[in-house]
């Protein structure tokens, strides 16, 4: 199993270009940046009474990114996660295909389709079309990527043929990974992406339906995701799973029902504390590396 650091990377914190290449250097596989582009007043928080400074004030993304991607060699850059329907899919193509080439073919593409409403229509998408545009954002995306002349006729996207330039390192395509919870959360992981990127809850309850999954259900969703692969002639999906602190507990666990990534979320409210966690991070991980 590989590990990854994820931050919230913002102007209080642990800049992300030095935090990925600390991480780099404690030997993690991968670094990953969140994002919100905005928070609007009106946010009804899901786990909380009001919203963290934090949440509204992160760097976007694929600057930070790249911004890592100039100090670092060897370490994976993603995103966990990029909140896609708020993108215009062929600029967000062209940005990750940027951040592909200059980093040597070392993008992961963390996807979701977001939790908050008047966000999401602040950027001219209804809310209730968010999955479905998600899934024509990711086509878009796939089409300008691997296609000499991609074109796209959908409900959402309406786009000609159209050359862009330069293509991913990665053949065809950098890996996708769709984070979320739910029923039908496992069918758009293979269907979308051919990654899910699930936030596992230590101790469930019931409020946290359609936010977090349960760990117990690792071993069902995981036959699951072999079923679905095999109905639609899918590969394996690839499993990165975040939420859980790096104990032999949770890392054995996550061994035994072959996870092939864990991330460990390092807090950034200040650069110390996020320096001081990724260390106790690096130190936990030590055996299994």
């Amino acid at each position: 199993m590989k590990f990854g650091i994820s931050i919230f990377s913002t102007a209080t914190g642990m800049p992300p270009h030095l935090a990925a290449q600390k991480a780099e250097q404690l030997g993690f596989e991968s670094f990953f940046v969140s994002e919100h582009s905005h928070i609007p007043v009106s946010t009804d928080f899901p786990i909380g009474d009001e919203v963290p400074l934090i949440y509204k004030s992160m760097y976007d993304p694929f600057v930070a990114m790249a911004a890592a991607a100039s100090v670092t060699s060897t370490i994976k850059l993603g995103t966990a996660i990029c909140i896609l329907p708020q993108h215009n899919p062929i600029n967000c193509a062209k940005s990750l295909a940027t951040i592909d080439q200059i980093s040597g073919g070392r993008v992961v593409f963390g996807i979701g389709a977001g939790w908050n409403p008047p966000e999401m229509e602040h950027h001219g998408v209804r809310f209730s079309d968010r999955f479905s545009v998600t899934q024509e954002s990711v086509e878009v995306m796939k089409a300008f990527w691997s296609e000499e002349e991609a074109a796209f006729h959908g409900k959402h996207f309406d786009i000609q043929p159209s050359w862009m330039w330069p293509k991913p390192v990665q053949s065809p395509y950098p890996e996708l990974s769709l984070a979320g919870a739910g029923p039908n959360i496992l069918n758009r992981a293979v269907k979308i992406a051919g990654g899910w990127m699930p936030v596992f809850a230590m101790q469930w309850h019931d409020s946290m339906v359609g936010k977090q999954t349960p760990l117990e259900t690792l071993g069902e969703d995981q036959q699951t995701l072999r079923r679905l692969e095999a109905e639609m002639g899918k590969p394996k999906t690839i499993i990165s799973a975040m939420g859980l602190p790096p104990t032999p507990q949770y890392i054995d666990y996550l061994l035994e029902h072959d996870v092939e990534r864990m991330i460990l979320t390092a807090p950034n409210d200040e650069t110390a504390a996020c320096e001081d966690t990724i260390d106790q991070y690096a130190q936990a991980i030590s055996a299994y590396l």
